[in-house]
């Protein structure tokens, strides 16, 4: 039965209520499993492993509940008087350490003179690295500049000193990958180059277009002893400091295995018969990031460009910087075909390079309903879009998992422009460009527009000495 009593407490009027209450029923074994689902609802964390998964929910950070999402409320801890208990400390949100954008405390110039190196030297910068780029016609040093110095205010001295040399920070440049959870809904991820038309069959292409040009590769770490890579014609050359973190594997396999991985293995890639020269300008930061700094990534389509590569695929998105901007002019000049992913910073953010210079063939992505993807960067820049949600390819190690980000698109365009330059080799960069804007769907604003740019790929017409969309366009 219930009860009320009264009691006055420091002048103040109290009712307490008792309730009568049954005793509590033992719980069924489906309500045992639930009350234990309830209670061990983990966020997953950062594996970093990217290993042997065979693919299905799990995205890169290995976790299955949406960034944000809080776990169901415990049933056990239900109370009659919230109002008397202690208030419950909120949990911190795990927040990513900030990343810079730059080295702290480094200036990179070319063209800088004995006597300006001297002087510098005398001020107490101090030459951490210098190297001869046949593309600039000019030695690119890395400077350390003296304790206490801001690095604007170096930058402006070293201006001074040199007022002919090409000076800028020594940025950072990331791979352009999403870590969020992917899932292929039910459906293979493995299909998703069909809604562009590729063949199943990519030999028959091959044969159909002709000798395919060696494919350049700027990105992290790669695992050559991948299965899909096992008997791949992989040239993979370290061009960062070896005393450096070496990158992690997962992002660099990933592309290589969606460019080149074995047509019989469980992650076949675009051409698996093409050679592909793969320059790891990439190093560990922080324990957990990847990062490319300017200074070597110059030096990596220097070292691509005195191999004659002509199509290099640069799956990588950061600040705008006057020796990336100086050396991409010059390698487009030379009849290089620039295909870089634009971004993951969000449709408002700014261009981010080296897809906003000029000559780069600027590529977003989309998911399998044509739709954009929802962190891609847009802009006037925004040249051809490609799939690139839920893209099946290879984890670092041994096995398979879909991936999603603006880096993985940029391999089906790399794999197209390789395709025209196999039938006709004597195509320039404007021209190959020229084309390539005539082999879409438009599925935006009529037009090129800053969401899909050209228009979404039509692999269909590779080698098909059309430049026109054939009726009816893609299928669904």
């Amino acid at each position: 039965m219930d009860r009320i009593f009264a009691r006055l407490l420091g002048g103040v009027l109290v009712l307490v209520v008792v309730l009568s209450i049954p005793p509590a029923l033992p719980l069924s074994p489906a309500q045992l499993l639930i009350s234990a689902a309830l209670a061990d609802d983990d966020d997953g964390g950062d594996d970093d492993g990217d290993d042997d998964d065979d693919g299905g929910s799990r995205g890169e950070n290995g976790g299955t509940r949406r960034s944000g999402e809080r776990a169901a409320p415990s049933r056990s801890g239900f109370s009659l008087f919230p109002f008397l208990q202690p208030a419950r400390p909120q949990a911190a949100r795990r927040t990513a350490p900030a990343i810079p954008d730059r080295v702290s405390n480094e200036i990179i110039a070319a063209g800088l003179d004995d006597a300006a190196v001297t002087q510098l030297t005398v001020e107490g910068y101090v030459v951490a690295e210098r190297q001869r780029l046949g593309l600039l016609s000019a030695e690119i040093i890395r400077l350390v500049v003296p304790r206490g110095t801001a690095l604007e205010a170096a930058r402006q001295r070293l201006a001074t000193v040199a007022p002919t040399a090409l000076i800028d920070f020594n940025h950072y440049y990331r791979p352009e990958q999403d870590s969020a959870v992917a899932d292929c809904g039910g459906q293979s991820c493995a299909l998703v180059r069909e809604m562009i038309g590729w063949p199943a069959d990519p030999a028959g292409l091959v044969a159909r277009c002709g000798s395919l040009p060696t494919i350049g590769l700027i990105d992290t770490a790669i695992n050559p002893a991948h299965p899909s890579l096992g008997d791949a014609r992989l040239e993979v050359i370290r061009i960062s400091d070896d005393a450096l973190p070496q990158s992690g594997r997962q992002h660099g396999t990933a592309v290589a295995a969606l460019l080149m991985g074995a047509a019989a293995s469980r992650t076949p890639g675009l051409l698996p018969s093409s050679e592909v020269i793969a320059i790891d300008a990439f190093r560990r930061l922080g324990g957990s990031v990847d990062v490319a700094s300017t200074f070597d990534l110059v030096r990596a389509l220097d070292a691509l460009s005195s191999r004659n590569v002509r199509v290099i695929n640069l799956s990588l998105a950061g600040p705008d910087n006057a020796l990336l901007r100086d050396t991409v002019r010059t390698i487009i000049g030379r009849g290089a075909i620039l295909i870089a992913a634009v971004g993951n910073a969000g449709p408002r953010a700014k261009p981010l390079y080296p897809a906003g210079y000029e000559g780069v063939i600027a590529v977003t992505a989309v998911d399998r309903g044509r739709n954009p993807y929802r962190r891609a960067n847009q802009g006037t820049h925004v040249d051809i879009a490609a799939p690139g949600v839920n893209v099946w390819t290879a984890a670092s190690i041994s096995g398979a998992r879909p991936k999603s980000g603006t880096s993985f698109a940029a391999p089906f365009v790399s794999a197209a422009a390789a395709m025209m330059l196999a039938q006709r080799p004597e195509l320039t960069s404007g021209e190959l460009t020229e084309a390539l804007s005539r082999m879409v769907q438009d599925i935006g604003s009529p037009g090129k527009d800053s969401v899909f740019g050209w228009g979404l790929l039509d692999a269909r017409q590779l080698c098909a000495g059309s430049g026109s969309p054939p009726p009816g366009g893609l299928g669904p």
